[in-house]
């Protein structure tokens, strides 16, 4: 709902912060949308010229990777260009949030069609196939959706969820969403980023929109099935409240790494305390000096 977003800072001015105080990296991701305005005046690329002067980890950037067209029709810039601008402007790495999904969705109807999957014309496979692609991150929206049986749900990956259903049911799969988590779709999270893995995607941001703002911990079953699934990096998302939760995931998924938003810009818990947390935890951390 409108009245529950809040303004807690200039972007620029938090992700100093978060450098500062030990971040490893920081990712924008942009909910807003800037299609009254010129792709080349989108605030957004201030933001990462600013950005990138005083932050010296890498930063990635998120939203509206894809394919546009300016407000007076003359100009089309192609996602690999719309990429190119964001490296330019100082990002070491792009989040495709909907454009994966639909990616993905054409990957596996290629494959059921009975023809080569890949043809070279996703953003995914261009970006991947100019910049790299450890430059290409895939930024995954699913929410649970519960079943009795696997066999209610025969066209997707379902698991024993640690966390029942409002029926009691014991297993769920996990379905993608597109356009900020508005819109689901029919694929789920396993067909998602092994088709984005092909594709050429090089890091998996995995949220889970059952834990968003919920402090109550990370999607242990969805980040643990994920991991299994793919062999590029898994970033976990989503859920943490408290330093616990970040060596608990590490410790039962074998996570990569782990993301954390609002309670970093809420100051509910400081970043050096999670890092001497995941430290005396035995996790490979890099200090706060």
């Amino acid at each position: 709902a409108g009245g529950d977003v809040r303004n807690l800072g200039k972007p620029v001015d938090l992700a100093k912060r978060y450098f500062e105080e030990g971040a490893d990296e920081i990712t924008f991701l942009n909910i807003t949308s800037f299609r009254n305005m010129p792709f080349a005046d989108t605030p957004m690329l201030d933001v990462l010229r600013q950005a990138s002067r005083c932050i010296f980890v890498p930063l990635t950037i998120g939203g509206g990777v894809r394919d546009i067209t300016d407000p007076d029709g003359q100009h089309v810039w192609p996602a690999v260009e719309v990429a190119g601008e964001y490296f330019r402007s100082g990002a070491d790495k792009v989040s495709i949030g909907s454009d994966a999904v639909y990616a993905a969705e054409t990957y596996w109807q290629r494959v059921a069609d009975g023809v080569p999957p890949t043809d070279g014309t996703t953003a995914i496979e261009q970006i991947a196939s100019r910049y790299g692609q450890q430059a290409v991150v895939i930024s995954v929206d699913p929410r649970r959706v519960y079943v009795r049986s696997p066999s209610d749900a025969p066209s997707h990956h379902v698991i024993a969820t640690s966390t029942p259903g409002p029926q009691g049911e014991a297993f769920c799969w996990y379905q993608c969403t597109v356009k900020g988590g508005r819109e689901p779709r029919d694929i789920d999270v396993r067909q998602l980023v092994t088709a984005c893995e092909a594709l050429g995607a090089g890091e998996v941001l995995l949220n889970c929109m059952d834990r968003d703002g919920t402090n109550s911990g990370y999607e242990t079953d969805l980040v643990a099935d994920t991991k299994a699934a793919v062999t590029i990096p898994v970033i976990a998302s989503s859920g943490a409240g408290r330093v616990e939760h970040f060596s608990d995931i590490v410790d039962r998924t074998d996570v990569d790494a782990v993301l954390a938003a609002g309670i970093f810009h809420r100051r509910e818990v400081p970043i050096a305390d999670v890092k001497r947390h995941m430290a005396e935890h035995g996790i490979p951390t890099r200090t706060v000096e």
